[in-house]
Parts: C-alpha cells; structure tokens; sequence
C-alpha cells in the first residue's frame, strides 16, 4: 500500500514526517504530515476512506470545507477527527494555520468487506462511512496515536499491530459512523478463548518465535475470525496478540544476550526488528536499559 503516494496527491502544500511505507504494513497505510495555509481542491481516493487525526493542533487554526456548496468551519484543535468515505471530497478546503500535525490513516475497502463477511453482515462498504469533520471520536483517536507510535519507533509485531488496528477501526467506522446503522451488529463480547484453542496458539507462538507471525495466522490456529480472535486473546492473556509476541521475542532476545554468543545486531535480526536502533529503542522501553547494558548485567 502506498499511503505515502495518496498523500502526497491528495495534500501537494504538505511537509511529509512519518510514512508507514517500508513497514510492510498490507492491511492500512498511514502519513503523518504538518499542514500550514493552504486554499486548493483536494484529490478523492478512490478504494480508501480516510481517516485523519490532528496529533498537534492550535485553537487558533482553521480548516473550512466547502461541500454541496456549503462552508463549514472546524478548529484544528489537537484530538479532532476528519472522516472521508471512499470517492468522497470537498470542493474546497481552506486551512488557516501557522502549523498543524496531522496523522492520515487510509482504510482499505478490503477490510470493510473483511468484517462483513466474519459477521455475517450486509455489505457495507467505505463509501457508506458518513462524511464528517470535527469529529471527536477517543476509539478512533487512541488507534491512530497505537499507530502512530508503531510508525515513530517500529517494533518486532508492527505488522501485526496494523493488521489488528485496521480491523478495528474499520468496525468502529461501521458501527459509529455509516450511514447505515445495520452495521451497530458489529460488537463482540469479550469473552475469553478457551484453554484448548489458547494453547495452540500459545504454542504456535513458541514455534514459530523467530518467524513473521501475522494475527491471521493465529487466529486460523484458533479457528476463529481476526477480529473475535484478538477480543477473546486479549481477554484471556490480558494483552493484544501482536503485544505478546513481542512480548515473547523480547525474552527470546533476553537469552541471547545471556549467552552472549550473537552480536546485537543479529540478535535485533533474528527478532524480527527492522534494525539494531529499533530493537534498542524497544528494547530500552521494555526494560529501562540497552541491549549491550543487558549483556554486560548478565554477565
């Protein structure tokens, strides 16, 4: 997927920071970009809904819209939403800002059609999410922030954390804001996986440690759609599935450099990260010290 591409169409005044492209992401694309004064026709994506999040705005700043001929003013104040659905534009966008930060989140229809079909649901495609700004929606707005941290500082189950993420936010859009409120049947009990399916997927885990895992891999494992596979591993493990094995490969690096018999930056390789900086990064925030101040601990 090409987030990178669709911005850069669709926001040509922009300055892109952060792109999901390169992270193997194939669920959901994302941008984070900084937005300054800007007057012109934006671009509409043709099998993506849009999800945009402000993540630094300023009561000062301004996006107006004109759509069917309206103006329709929203401050660009940090947390508010902006909801495209699938072919949908504005005639005109006017921005009045010294500097606003926002993440760009492009939901494919394929995750849309994902759900119905787990569900068993009338098909509800993108275009049926409502066209919406100034929207304040802390599900959605919590999702891009997972997101968006994943993109800061990628981590051995970031492939696992959009493919999850993509899915939620593609149910929260049908159940909160389509123009058809048969989607509302989109809500799963958190109820836990039994113990016969979790330790399969406990042990494919293990198996498979130094191997991409992606969610749907576990939930065929389990038997169960993506999405009441992850609801019901998080309430039996108390963490996401793409947390725990992360979770797994950090300990596995643990007694690596226990052993001290890999470098680190085979060590960062065999655990799925991207780079020795990214499992350094990660691998500090878990534990509070370096994977070298590991070692030398250790020894």
């Amino acid at each position: 997927m090409q987030g990178q591409t669709q911005g850069n169409l669709k926001y040509p005044e922009s300055t892109l920071l952060k792109s999901s492209d390169g992270l193997g992401w194939s669920t959901i694309s994302a941008d984070l970009r900084t937005h300054r004064s800007w007057q012109g026709q934006p671009t509409a994506l043709a099998s993506h809904v849009e999800v945009t999040v402000a993540v630094r705005g300023s009561d000062e700043a301004v996006a107006t819209c004109k759509v069917a001929g309206k103006w329709h003013p929203v401050p660009l104040q940090t947390g508010t939403i902006w909801l495209n659905p699938v072919g949908a534009k504005a005639d005109e966008i006017r921005i009045s800002a010294s500097e606003v930060r926002a993440l760009h989140l492009y939901v494919p229809t394929s995750a849309f059609a994902r759900l119905s079909h787990d569900y068993n649901l009338p098909l509800l495609p993108g275009n049926s999410v409502r066209y919406s700004s100034g929207v304040q929606d802390e599900v959605i707005r919590q999702i891009g922030l997972s997101m968006l941290s994943e993109m800061e500082c990628p981590t051995a189950a970031g492939r696992m954390l959009a493919e999850t993420s993509s899915l939620f936010l593609a149910a929260r859009l049908m159940q909160a804001h389509a123009e058809s409120m048969i989607a509302g049947g989109v809500s799963v009990s958190a109820q836990r996986l039994e113990n016969g399916r979790l330790k399969r997927v406990l042990a494919y885990v293990e198996e498979h440690i130094d191997d991409d895992v992606t969610v749907t891999e576990l939930a065929d494992v389990a038997c169960l759609s993506v999405f009441h596979f992850t609801r019901a591993f998080a309430a039996a493990m108390g963490v996401p599935p793409h947390r725990y094995v992360s979770q797994r490969r950090l300990e596995a690096a643990k007694a690596l450099l226990a052993m001290n018999r890999s470098s680190l930056s085979e060590i960062a390789l065999k655990s799925r990260f991207s780079s020795q900086s990214s499992f350094t990064r990660a691998f500090k925030r878990a534990t509070g010290v370096t994977p070298a101040e590991y070692r030398q601990m250790a020894r």
